[in-house]
């Protein structure tokens, strides 16, 4: 069995090489031809020390001085004043003490600084910190190769996908080759190589497989094109040479990848369990136990890909809402059906791999010769 699984992965890690080899950047600088709409900014901290309320004219308004001490950049220890500040709607308001990102701007002939952002360095480091080691405590070593899964599968997106989509590379054979690359080293990395660890990796790869024939299918017969939101207008206007409906394609293929990786890996965790709670149950038994074990998953989880994106997209829904379109027209509109593809998609994805890791895991640990039988376990 264990050779069995060999031979059934090896095609795919051969596949997820001859991808990185043909889809590899250059990792040249790109040059944009001065089509960004202004030049890098800036940056530099500082601390609030003052705020002095006043009215402004010509209106007669409330604004502000805020006194600031430069922390670092050219002026670094000095103090500056940004006057007439305003604190409205949707302008955060700061406080003596608050951390802050200022701009600075000489191009005038003359120095000024305006406010940029707040420090959120810290209190990021904290929470980043916190996750770590609760991972640790409560999943020891397996929590920390989790986080070392994590950080190589933060380097396959920085140092492979974003650099070729960039260069012009196909996105989905991009995503494609990612998503596997991912799934190798952050599956073995963090559950160790096992027949249980190889057995979620193919019901993974299988999933995939399916969400991406879906993906192409229906992002096509819907027409999307992949360009509604601001930040693909913006990639319009600078690379010119960007598929941005085979950008969309690696955004549902990669988005689909952690909610998949979590189903396979628990369903074939859930079957190993069962068996090792009675190794006398037949294959066909242990996947009946184990879908009952899915379904629940599949009934949390669906919902879960809903909600999650209604919660991220509640400002663009509650303007629909004031601008009293026809529910009809809001949801085949190309922002919200980019959204509904997506999830629909995913979710078909992810109920699929329910019943595909179910049997695999069932096939697998009922004839892993490897594994000990009852009375060898009991033996002296």
């Amino acid at each position: 069995m264990r050779l069995i699984l060999a031979a059934a992965v090896v095609p795919f890690v051969l596949a997820t090489l001859v991808g990185l080899v043909v889809y590899w950047p250059a990792h040249q600088h790109h040059d944009t031809g001065g089509r960004l709409s202004a030049p890098a900014v800036q940056l530099v901290h500082a601390t609030v020390t003052k705020i002095t309320t006043k009215r402004c004219q010509p209106d007669n308004s409330l604004c502000s001085d805020v006194d600031v001490h430069l922390t670092s950049g050219p002026e670094q220890g000095q103090p500056t004043t940004l006057t007439n500040v305003e604190f409205g709607p949707g302008v955060p308001r700061l406080n003596p003490g608050d951390h802050i990102v200022l701009g600075r701007d000489d191009s005038g002939g003359e120095l000024t600084y305006y406010f940029a952002d707040f420090q959120r360095g810290p209190p990021l480091l904290l929470l980043a910190f916190l996750f770590a080691v609760l991972a640790v405590v409560i999943a020891r070593w397996r929590g920390a190769a989790a986080i070392v899964g994590l950080f190589l599968a933060w380097l396959i997106l920085v140092r492979f996908v974003l650099p070729a989509l960039v260069e012009g590379k196909s996105p989905l054979g991009v995503a494609l080759t990612a998503s596997a690359a991912i799934m190798l080293v952050v599956l073995y990395v963090a559950h160790g190589p096992n027949a249980r660890t190889t057995t979620a990796l193919l019901g993974t790869l299988a999933s995939l497989a399916l969400t991406g024939v879906l993906a192409e299918v229906f992002v096509s017969a819907t027409h999307l094109i992949g360009t509604s939101s601001d930040e693909t207008t913006a990639l319009q206007s600078l690379l010119g040479n960007i598929d941005f409906q085979g950008l969309l394609l690696a955004g549902i293929l990669i988005g689909s990848l952690g909610v998949l990786n979590d189903v396979t890996v628990t369903q074939a965790a859930a079957v190993w369990e069962i068996h090792d709670a009675n190794p006398t149950r037949g294959a066909v038994d242990l996947f009946r136990s184990g879908m009952r074990v899915g379904r629940d998953h599949i009934a949390s989880t669906v919902y879960t890909l809903v909600l999650a994106y209604a919660g991220a997209a509640l400002p663009l829904l509650i303007l629909f809402t004031l601008t009293f379109r026809h529910v009809g027209d809001v949801l085949t509109s190309e922002t919200v059906a980019e959204e509904i593809v997506r999830s629909l998609v995913g979710s078909i994805g992810l109920i699929a791999s329910v019943p595909i890791t179910t049997a695999l895991a069932a096939a697998v640990v009922t004839r892993d010769d490897s594994r000990p039988s009852v009375s060898a376990a009991g033996a002296p």
